[in-house]
């Protein structure tokens, strides 16, 4: 009743339009802690996002007429975070959508915003107080460091909030964010920590241990500094048609998808080359670099996960994406010792990933599951991740969704709030040999505006531009299951179980 009482006045506080102010009339707004930087109105069509080049210039020319606003908020004497919030002239869907950011990257995510406003959303990004891709802004730096962690975030959904009010003369009926990657660790930071920021969040592929990866990914570079222990093109395929031939039919079909890698009992040593043999097996060196790839990191406070059964062929001859072992060592250098000069051959698997935990390091991880004040106000989380993933391990994901589960008091009470989806065969935020293309923005719009909960979602594969494979992504920890007949490459012929 209460809820529905407080959607009535929302609706009837909607502004017309002649109470909405004008976009220049926002130079004048005063925000705590920040300063606007500059207002302009974009007309239809005209807008060329600031750095691109060639074909991308023109790849947003179809946004619509826009008030773009950028701001700098300054909440502590050494933090500079630059935002940009997007305000629709007309058709405003009455909506505020926040998008996430990448790796270490200190820039407006212009991309995502242009998908939101395209969608009718007023929109905002930020560069999380920093420029450019590298951790070298933490060191010595501990407010920045907070300012990446989630002070920037928080800033930015509330000084998006004060603008899209001041423009509109009213509030936004829902707001949501919406993040894969480090934007997927920003959602779950969000969701632990200011729970009133969001009625909806999508979490997608997110590095929430982003300071155990980091370790993960620094420990194999170290392995594979050695070039007779690393895994070619040729030992990638070998090593996954083996791990696919052991498990696929786990799920109770042969299509090349692992639908639950983590029951999947594989040995690389089974490829181990026989004496005299050369082909179609694996040196010990790189049965060892296998091994190490797929295992976990364990301290005594917690348990760090390798990489998925099913994701060789989206390793590099370096193991982890080349993005993770930068990540990596960029953490270690600013974040851990402080020390521009430190290498990845100072590593050591016995001692550094416990020293994860200390100062701004641990600051950034987003591994609380205690989300019951989110849940309390009506919050839905809807997390998703790929099992073929090489850049965060989608053993997190699941490991996170247990113990919100265990922390809630079960799986009964977090199901109408918090559902985490993975995907067979899909890479990193997308790509990959399974189905990795699904609605994620419509599918939280319904959860939250009409208490529809998703029991599961269509995901699609496509091959030269046409759909080839359509699956359902099913609500963890069912499993898309076969029910005997029809195409295998149709999604209707599937069940969750």
């Amino acid at each position: 009743m209460f809820r529905a009482m407080t959607l009535a006045a929302v609706v009837m506080a909607i502004p017309s339009l002649s109470d909405a102010a004008t976009c220049d009339s926002l130079k004048s707004l005063t925000l705590p802690d920040a300063t606007i930087d500059s207002v302009q109105m974009i007309a239809a069509g005209t807008f060329t996002q600031p750095g691109a080049r060639g074909g991308r210039a023109n790849a947003m020319a179809d946004l619509p007429a826009f008030c773009r606003v950028a701001i700098t908020s300054r909440p502590s004497s050494d933090s500079d975070i630059k935002i940009e919030v997007w305000l629709p002239s007309e058709n405003w869907n009455q909506k505020y959508q926040a998008v996430g950011n990448g790796a270490w990257t200190g820039a407006i995510g212009y991309a995502a915003m242009a998908d939101a406003l395209r969608r009718g959303y007023a929109t905002s990004s930020t560069d999380t107080g920093h420029v450019g891709g590298s951790a070298s802004f933490a060191m010595g730096h501990p407010e920045k460091a907070i300012d990446f962690a989630y002070r920037s975030e928080h800033e930015m959904v509330l000084k998006s909030k004060a603008i899209v009010n001041a423009f509109y003369g009213a509030a936004p009926k829902y707001s949501y964010w919406n993040g894969c990657s480090a934007g997927g660790r920003q959602a779950l930071k969000e969701a632990q920590m200011f729970p009133a920021d969001f009625d909806g969040i999508i979490a997608g592929s997110p590095g929430a241990d982003w300071s155990g990866r980091s370790a993960q990914a620094v420990r194999i570079n170290q392995l594979l500094e050695k070039e007779d222990a690393r895994l070619t093109p040729a030992h990638q395929k070998l090593l996954h048609d083996a791990v696919v031939n052991a498990c696929d039919a786990q799920d109770g079909l042969k299509d090349g998808l692992l639908s639950n890698p983590a029951a999947c009992k594989f040995d690389p040593a089974v490829l181990l080359c026989k004496s005299g043999q050369t082909e179609s097996c694996l040196p010990a060196a790189q049965v060892a670099t296998a091994k190490a790839i797929y295992s976990p990191i364990k301290t005594k406070t917690r348990e760090i996960a390798g990489l998925a059964y099913g994701s060789e062929l989206n390793w590099t001859d370096l193991g982890w994406s080349q993005s993770a072992r930068a990540t990596g060592l960029d953490h270690y250098r600013y974040l851990v010792y402080n020390d521009a000069e430190w290498t990845i051959s100072k590593f050591s698997a016995d001692t550094d990933p416990a020293k994860l935990e200390n100062g701004p390091s641990g600051q950034i991880d987003a591994r609380n599951p205690d989300l019951k004040a989110f849940f309390a106000r009506g919050g839905k989380l809807l997390m998703y991740h790929g099992w073929a993933d090489p850049q965060i391990s989608p053993l997190n994901a699941t490991a996170y969704y247990d113990q919100v589960v265990k922390a809630s008091g079960g799986a009964g009470k977090i199901g109408s709030s918090y559902r985490l989806f993975m995907a067979p065969g899909m890479a990193h935020c997308g790509g990959g040999e399974g189905p990795n293309d699904f609605e994620k923005v419509g599918t939280l719009e319904q959860w939250v505006e009409q208490g529809k909960a998703p029991e599961m979602i269509v995901a699609s594969h496509s091959k030269a531009g046409a759909v080839d494979r359509t699956r359902p992504l099913c609500p963890y920890p069912q499993v898309p299951t076969y029910k005997g007949s029809g195409s295998v490459d149709e999604a209707a012929n599937f069940v969750c179980k």
